[in-house]
């Protein structure tokens, strides 16, 4: 059977879009079929790369929003919904990479910062998300996790921390919501191309080197293979997948 992933007739929204994993899944939901929400706090960014889509034949827009910020997110998942009528797949994808310190040189501020977003950011688009899939009776929702919610990574607690509250965010509200025709998933990326990744070496080409070369396979992901991913688990062909933090790393966490 030749495999088709179509959303013809669906909406989709993404959180984190104006660049990196997020901008790749907005356009592989354009590219096939769906309408596109692009939201990011980087409202300037978010938006130029909508109206690409749009001048490319798409269906997109564009919002700006924080989403450590719940009253924001209210508001435009609030707005997707009258514009569209509707939400049918979500990729929670929005987050930052935490500054580099050991536990007992972590700071309250930092410890904060990044719950706010990577955590309390996801719970909240996940919460608004659900109240109109429920009201329609159907929706997929993706989580943005990371290897770092399967395996630890010495100097970035907070984020680990974030991660590991991602897939726990995802297995609980699968187990809510399975019944009534929503299923949610998370997707755990490895090293993957994208600012996060090159933030982490702070700009040390040989150490981004060792990052691209530390999975079995021997380089770094590519954005469009975190789309390939989360535009499955959003399709029917994953119709029984409930509550899965999908691992897409290169074989990083089975060496």
């Amino acid at each position: 059977m030749t495999m088709h992933i179509s959303f013809e007739n669906k909406v989709a929204l993404v959180t984190g879009a104006s660049s990196g994993m997020g901008l790749a899944t907005a356009k592989a939901f354009a590219e096939a079929g769906a309408t596109v929400v692009l939201v990011d706090v980087r409202e300037e960014a978010v938006r130029a790369e909508a109206e690409k889509l749009v001048a490319a034949g798409h269906k997109a827009i564009a919002i700006g929003c924080d989403v450590s910020d719940d009253a924001q997110v209210a508001a435009m998942v609030d707005q997707t919904v009258a514009t569209f009528g509707r939400i049918d797949a979500a990729f929670n994808n929005a987050g930052v990479m935490a500054k580099v310190a050991e536990t007992a040189d972590s700071t309250l501020e930092e410890f904060d910062r990044v719950m706010d977003i990577n955590l309390k950011g996801v719970w909240s688009c996940m919460k608004h998300e659900l109240r109109h899939m429920l009201t329609q009776g159907s929706g997929a929702i993706v989580n943005c996790a990371s290897t770092g919610a399967i395996m630890p990574t010495a100097g970035i607690p907070a984020y680990i921390a974030s991660k590991h509250g991602v897939v726990g965010l995802t297995r609980t509200a699968a187990i809510e919501y399975a019944a009534r025709g929503i299923r949610v998933n998370a997707v755990c990326p490895g090293a993957i191309d994208t600012q996060i990744a090159r933030d982490v070496v702070a700009g040390d080409d040989k150490a981004f080197e060792a990052l691209s070369n530390s999975a079995p396979i021997r380089r770094i992901g590519r954005p469009e293979e975190i789309a390939g991913a989360v535009l499955w688990l959003c399709s029917p062909y994953a119709s029984y997948v409930i509550g899965h933090p999908l691992v897409v790393d290169g074989g990083l966490t089975v060496a």
